[in-house]
């Protein structure tokens, strides 16, 4: 067998969902756009950081960048259930590409304050409360359910190969040139996925909508669903934990490498790449047991090892093994966010899966708000060590106790995953 053989047999086999032809527009246009992505995210993070010295008002800005999910994700899924997803997405990427050329502009032309970057990061909010769940509702258009956890997985690979690229270059651009050329790239990076969305053919499924159906209601039939879905209900709250007090490294590790290790920009680069290496190899294990389908026990037991790698990187002191933990951190993190994503997409009705979504939105990005003012209050007061076993120590209690509390629906999944064979 030559090498373009065995390559094929190798993709059909690991990443199936890259021999769908709108996938692979999806996909290669988020490999671009991600790096940049990464890049204005750490950037962003450290010319708070300067321009402020507080490890609080750090804290406010992820608030502001999560807060609109927190209050307007579950209508946003109504939105995504009426209108064609692809022509959504054009739209949010393009109104993220602006808002990053503005940031550039504010950082380059040595006029940005710190209420500017307040308010952009607000922006962003509003504006990836209806990105999120779109392009997780999507992935189901553009695979189909067979390969819905495969194409999940692979998303994860890329975001996180982009963790690892992302930050090096932007710590080497903003050592060299300065955090507006993060910015700055950023935005060109948005060219790529724009232009893969612009190419996609997707037949769009729009929900059909019921007479005298008001938007509260729809709301609420979601929520009650999900509520009464045994496999749904727990993966639910798992996230709600995981994002609330587990993802907040945007904020605990540029604290923690200028206060704890009284390093700089690359040092901080490189411990956000050490996550991302762990992430990626979290995300490629995902890819390769795609076939299994999702696991609710898989979801438990990798919640609780996220809950102790938070602890024992507060209990560190040092960048070698602070950079290890957190790619152990990084394993856990990804194997929880896929296998639970890929749950919620794969378990949900076509015409709940909007809703679904909308819901995963909430809780895993938009419970950022609360869990960045709660890091970055106990930061400023205990310290990057204190918060990172903070967190760790209440995501573990509240992650076992969801364990013993739905241990029931272990066996219902089992009897779930018979019916659809």
């Amino acid at each position: 067998m030559n090498m373009r053989a065995a390559g094929a047999v190798f993709i059909d086999r690991h990443f199936h969902a890259l021999t769908h032809k709108n996938y692979r527009y999806m996909w290669l246009g988020q490999c671009v756009s991600l790096i940049g992505t990464w890049m204005q995210n750490i950037g962003q993070s450290w010319l708070v950081l300067t321009l402020t010295g507080s490890s609080l008002k750090l804290g406010i800005v992820a608030a502001c960048q999560f807060l609109p999910i927190l209050l307007f994700s579950l209508f946003a899924g109504i939105i995504v259930d009426k209108f064609p997803k692809k022509k959504i997405l054009i739209l949010t990427q393009t109104v993220s590409m602006i808002l990053a050329f503005a940031l550039a502009t504010l950082v380059l032309t040595d006029t940005v304050r710190y209420e500017y970057i307040l308010v952009l990061a607000l922006l962003l909010g509003l504006n990836n409360t209806l990105d999120m769940p779109t392009r997780q509702a999507f992935n189901v258009e553009i695979v189909g359910k067979e390969d819905l956890m495969n194409a999940i997985a692979l998303n994860s690979t890329t975001f996180n190969m982009a963790r690892i690229v992302g930050p090096s270059i932007g710590a080497v651009m903003m050592a060299w040139l300065g955090a507006g050329w993060c910015f700055l790239l950023n935005g060109v990076s948005f060219i790529a996925v724009l232009y893969g969305l612009i190419h996609i053919e997707a037949a769009p499924y729009v929900r059909k909508m019921r007479a005298k159906e008001g938007i509260l209601k729809e709301i609420k039939d979601g929520i009650v669903y999900i509520a009464k879905d045994p496999i749904l209900s727990p993966t639910v709250l798992l996230v709600t934990v995981i994002g609330t007090l587990a993802f907040n490294f945007n904020i605990l590790i540029p604290v923690f490498t200028k206060n704890v290790l009284h390093m700089g920009e690359t040092t901080y680069g490189t411990l956000m790449s050490c996550l991302g290496v762990g992430s990626l190899a979290g995300a490629l294990t995902m890819s390769f047991r795609s076939k299994r389908g999702p696991k609710l026990k898989l979801s438990m037991a990798a919640s609780c090892m996220v809950a102790i790698c938070l602890i024992l990187n507060g209990l560190s002191g040092s960048v070698w093994v602070c950079g290890t933990l957190l790619a152990f951190t990084g394993f856990f993190n990804i194997l929880f966010a896929t296998n639970s994503n890929s749950a919620l997409q794969m378990y949900a009705k076509d015409e709940y899966r909007a809703r679904v979504m909308s819901v995963y939105a909430l809780v895993f990005a938009g419970s950022t708000p609360i869990g960045s003012l709660f890091s970055g209050f106990i930061a400023d007061r205990f310290g990057a060590n204190g918060a990172f076993v903070a967190c760790g120590v209440l995501t573990g209690l509240l992650c076992l106790f969801i364990t013993w509390k739905y241990k029931s629906s272990l066996s219902t999944q089992s009897l779930k995953e018979q019916e659809m064979a």
